[in-house]
């Protein structure tokens, strides 16, 4: 039999991971009955101690946004984390990957809201109507977890990996075109990684947000006006170290570049 689940223990192991730039073991190596709504309530124990220590939330991502991703890890739904103030990287600010374990870079698409959105009933048509501007996206994703080698529930504590994010200069009005269709390239030293389109996140990235508000609302959670949402990457996420660099392009909303040192 496994030991009792302590949240606030799990809490503070992350944490310290992420202080201590220290990869750990699978929360459910140690605790196999961690289960989604426990790991959850895990993940607000780690956002909470964030906000305690004087950190702002301003905003949400979606992850495991793929299907063949969530077939990869055997689930049948994507999973949310929770963006804080110190994640954020400006325009033309570097990537410093000593502050991170293992980084790695994707491309998205970024919302910012004018509304607050909230309710199990959102749609797409709701966030499109609640957004003020969409961004091409870096979202910086850094697993606590040696080697990425974690489970489902591993990394909904974990905050959904979030670490870092930054937003292309120029945000665009959604509502002129149809996000589906926008092509995405995520290119490293100058070589061309991968491709996409807005499709590739659960068929349309503002589907993707409806379904993390009306996730959140299951927690008693939601979205206010001047938030950033990532929608979930576009593409396969690519590994960082000291000297690369990153530009990530999506048709219509621009182009995203990130040194890293």
């Amino acid at each position: 039999m496994s030991e009792p689940i302590d949240k606030e223990l799990l809490a503070r192991t992350l944490i310290e991971a992420a202080t201590n730039v220290h990869g750990i073991q699978p929360l459910t190596n140690t605790w196999p009955d961690l289960d989604p709504v426990t790991a959850y309530e895990i993940q607000d124990a780690v956002v909470q101690a964030r906000v305690d220590a004087g950190q702002r939330v301003v905003g949400a991502k979606t992850g495991l946004t793929s299907k063949a991703k969530q077939q990869q890890m055997n689930v049948g739904e994507p999973l949310s984390g929770f963006l804080t103030d110190d994640m954020q990287i400006d325009v033309g600010e570097p990537l410093v990957c000593s502050r991170f374990i293992q980084p790695r870079c994707e491309v998205e698409i970024a919302f910012l809201l004018k509304k607050d959105l909230d309710g199990p009933q959102v749609t797409a048509r709701d966030v499109l109507a609640a957004t003020d501007l969409v961004f091409a996206a870096v979202d910086v994703i850094d697993s606590r977890f040696t080697g990425y080698k974690f489970t489902y529930q591993d990394v909904i504590a974990d905050n959904c990996s979030c670490a870092g994010f930054v937003l292309g200069g120029q945000g665009v009005d959604p509502r002129g075109f149809d996000l589906r269709l926008v092509g995405a390239t995520l290119e490293k030293n100058g070589q061309l990684m991968h491709t996409a389109a807005g499709a590739a996140v659960m068929g349309h990235p503002a589907g993707a947000v409806a379904w993390l508000v009306r996730k959140l609302a299951l927690r008693g959670h939601g979205l206010k006006a001047g938030h950033v949402v990532m929608c979930g990457a576009l593409t396969e996420a690519v590994a960082v170290q000291p000297g690369d660099s990153i530009v990530a392009r999506i048709d219509r909303l621009g182009t995203v570049e990130i040194a890293c040192v």
